[in-house]
């Protein structure tokens, strides 16, 4: 039994009951009762637009999971190549972390490839230095530390 069913039931009693209103008893009872109802009302009202804003929100939920399938498409490379003609390889995003800001940045291969960049949040000049972990003779970053 819900709330709503729970005051008509006591709104039945009282009725049953025959209370008197003239009575200060009666009067005391028959506004609590009153109030009671008004309060239940209000929650049943909160309760159906809370239902309807969950409705809402699992409708958008649903929306930004399909653009987020959309733009951050799983294209990881399983292939653990390191070749430049490989197309899974091409729009690599690597995640760097500002050490002054903390904040999160995306780098392509060409970005990490350029003397450094100027973080967006706070303005550091971020430097890259990293070596290649493919072990290919043929790689073209391996020849070059040779």
């Amino acid at each position: 039994m819900d709330i709503c069913e729970k005051i008509a039931y006591i709104k039945g009693l009282a009725e049953g009951l025959s209370l008197d209103g003239e009575t200060k008893e009666g009067k005391i009872l028959t506004a609590i009762i009153d109030l009671l109802g008004d309060i239940t009302d209000e929650i049943c009202d909160i309760e159906d637009a809370c239902d309807d804003m969950s409705e809402q929100i699992d409708a958008v939920d649903e929306d930004l999971a399909s653009l987020e399938d959309i733009i951050y498409e799983d294209d990881d490379c399983d292939c653990d190549c390191c070749d430049d003609d490989c197309d899974c390889c091409d729009d690599e995003l690597y995640e760097v972390e500002c050490p002054s800001c903390n904040d999160i940045i995306y780098l392509d291969a060409d970005m990490l490839e350029d003397d450094g960049i100027d973080c967006p949040n706070c303005g550091t000049h971020l430097e890259f230095d990293f070596d290649c972990d493919c072990c290919d003779d043929d790689c073209d970053c391996c020849s070059e530390e040779e």
